[in-house]
């Protein structure tokens, strides 16, 4: 009963207390917004973006269409409502505003005259559209649908009397992708490419075979055919990173390859002038990483070049310049979300490496930017104090255009956060990190240490706003977060070091920033606490089963065994030709070296599980698994089970708040 009452006090703090404090509480989770997905007009005027924020009635994100004046800093609402409306796409010649939105029920493609201010649907699909493109005309757009295979069971029973109830019929499945994280079991069919006039009307489907024909989509200059990315091989299940881009020609609907290589060719851009290609990808040498280049192809001759050949940091999205004499190109580095021109012929130059992450949960770098025909650049503004905002870049000045948390956050005491490097005690390598201070930090007081773990494994956090870090340190912990060696963002050696490698070293990695950090003389050794999600909540089992100088651990949505997560998790094909040598029956060895399960019985840490029953990228299973052995061992351990959350728990607002609530109640119960 006490223990209940205590959690009960965390979960739901009194309107009283709400009201005195000046720190972050969870309830202002529903306070926060964050503005993504850009469109800048080509005169570098107005900025159009999606703002997001939580409803507190339906525990959902919502997001709305807003415009921002460069030179006013005016914003107006393009459309409102308890809804998402979201991918926000302006026509060629300027006049309408095309958009995906739920607002009826289903989502549905709208168009906004930005003129008059008229709105109206111009769809009625019967699956989600996606990645909505204009023809070079404004007169069309080009999106991509699922749509379901006519399908019949292979058994039917017979003999079923009148008014008799049988059991649900069976489910048969016999594909490769039969769930999916987040959609849970699909339906047999497949991504297909539609045309819509832009007046509205009946959609016309430009595919129809049996691939998921991807949504990068670009038109040739004289709209005549489009460019997409897809991966249309014969073994495309079990290959299912070997995409292509394709030519469709419109008139005759024939889809000719353009590419083909082993690997990733993706995000096809033709320049403004028709002349050129533009798309990234890399050579597939099945590892756990590799850099994405930037190539462009000669539409005229077929030569084909990188662009980035030497550059050491994956390339992400891109967009050419008006002149079509190079391409912007965003990339990470350190932590950081950076802007970069490359011109086809000579040096890139570093536009921005300000670009503000859009996770708002934890603290992952990203974040999106535009570009007008002049070379304006607006894009995503966030740091460790502020969830994202819209910037521009003017003649080289960059400026914040708004302040979508001056009221939520305006008089909140915000942890303070400090980069730190350390230099790892296996081999010295320099290890990144960053240190959150609780508001009202006194160096000469003791703290208890949040060790927080990112996910991927391959990924990076920086220096971004991080609601959760926040929320920790809110309740008067220190919280340090690093990139151990394998996360990106420091190029292809530095992430290659966990390939068929984790976890190994990258528990080296963090222990000593730990150590680093306790060395600075405010930390109570006493209370060292540690947790992770997902490729974090994989290193936090593993590292009570290395050490047991933590108090207690919060694993969140773990692989413990890694035999069965490749034999139950979604995308199962790729775990099991990139993260390993091979198939598990001919590794088990390499399998359970690497599987925090075969250390369970060192395990003396109490350890809390945390996982949403709807996952299927690192299934409750899992979790399952290392509670019970947890239990037959004798340690202190306790099951969170989130009901119908996916891998990406916090989703709902709610959700985020029970995280952090449950990882700091067990935190609380094991303070000594």
């Amino acid at each position: 009963m006490k223990k209940l009452l205590t959690l009960s006090l965390v979960l739901g703090c009194s309107n009283l207390a709400y009201a005195e404090t000046n720190t972050l509480q969870l309830q202002d989770v529903f306070n926060l917004e964050y503005a993504n997905q850009i469109d800048i007009t080509e005169d570098g005027k107005t900025v159009y973006f999606v703002r997001n924020r939580m409803d507190i009635k339906t525990d959902r994100k919502v997001g709305n269409i807003w415009s921002v004046d460069y030179k006013t800093k005016q914003m107006q609402p393009l459309t409102s409502g308890i809804h998402m409306d979201y991918s926000p796409v302006l026509s060629p010649d300027g006049e309408r505003l095309a958009f995906i939105s739920t607002r009826d029920g289903s989502s549905q493609i709208y168009i906004k005259w930005l003129k008059t201010g008229a709105m109206a649907k111009i769809s009625n699909l019967t699956s989600s559209p996606h990645a909505i493109t204009w023809s070079p005309n404004s007169n069309q757009l080009i999106f991509s649908m699922f749509v379901p295979s006519a399908t019949s069971a292979p058994v039917s029973l017979q003999g079923k009397p009148k008014g008799a109830t049988w059991a649900e019929p069976a489910k048969f499945i016999d594909d490769v992708y039969y769930r999916s994280d987040g959609g849970g079991y699909t339906q047999k069919g497949f991504n297909q490419l539609f045309t819509i006039d832009a007046n509205g009307g009946n959609a016309k489907q430009l595919t129809h075979d049996e691939f998921n024909n991807a949504s990068d989509v670009s038109f040739s200059k004289d709209g005549k055919s489009l460019y997409f990315s897809a991966n249309r091989h014969e073994n495309y299940q079990l290959k299912p990173t070997n995409s292509e881009i394709y030519q469709l020609d419109l008139a005759s609907q024939n889809i000719t390859a353009i590419t083909d290589r082993n690997g990733p060719d993706e995000q096809p851009k033709v320049s403004p002038d028709g002349r050129y290609l533009a798309y990234t990808g890399y050579d597939d040498k099945r590892t756990n990483y590799e850099n994405t280049q930037l190539y462009i192809r000669d539409l005229k001759t077929a030569n084909t070049t990188s662009l980035t050949p030497d550059f050491d940091r994956s390339v992400g999205q891109i967009k050419w310049s008006a002149n079509s004499k190079g391409l912007y190109f965003s990339y990470n580095d350190k932590g950081q979300t950076a802007l970069a021109y490359q011109p086809r012929n000579g040096k890139r130059k570093i536009i921005t490496e300000q670009i503000g992450s859009v996770a708002f949960g934890r603290p992952y770098s990203g974040g999106d930017f535009d570009v007008s025909e002049d070379g304006e650049v607006a894009f995503t503004l966030a740091d460790t104090q502020r969830p994202s905002d819209i910037a521009t870049i003017k003649r080289g000045k960059a400026q914040r255009l708004t302040t979508l948390n001056k009221d939520a956050l305006g008089n909140k005491a915000l942890a303070k956060v400090e980069e730190i490097w350390i230099k790892s005690s296996h081999d010295e390598l320099p290890i990144q990190g960053w240190i959150a201070y609780p508001p009202e930090f006194d160096s000469s007081k003791k703290y208890p240490l949040i060790l927080e773990i990112h996910g991927g494994p391959v990924a990076n956090y920086g220096p971004h706003f991080s609601t959760e870090i926040q929320l920790f340190a809110a309740k008067g912990n220190v919280v340090l977060y690093m990139n151990p060696r394998g996360s990106n963002s420091y190029g292809k050696e530095f992430a290659q070091t966990i390939h068929h490698n984790y976890p190994s070293n990258d528990f080296d990695d963090l222990m000593t920033g730990v150590d680093a950090v306790i060395a600075k003389g405010f930390i109570d050794e006493s209370k060292l606490f540690v947790t992770g999600g997902s490729g974090g909540g994989v290193l936090t089992a593993w590292i009570v089963g290395h050490t047991d100088r933590f108090a207690a651990a919060v694993v969140a949505k773990p692989v413990i065994n890694w035999i069965s997560f490749v034999l139950t998790a979604d995308f199962y094909p790729f775990f099991a030709d990139y993260w390993f040598p091979g198939k598990p029956w001919d590794h088990i060895e390499h399998y359970m070296k690497r599987s925090p399960i075969s250390y369970v019985g060192n395990v003396k840490t109490p350890t809390m599980l945390l996982t949403g029953e709807s996952d299927y990228r690192t299934p409750i299973s899992e979790t399952e698994q290392f509670y019970q052995a947890l239990k037959l061992q004798g340690v202190d351990t306790a099951m969170v089970r989130i009901p119908n959350a996916s891998h990406g728990i916090t989703a709902r607002p709610s959700n985020l708040m029970t995280k952090v609530a449950y990882i700091q109640w067990w935190f609380d119960k094991h303070t000594k």
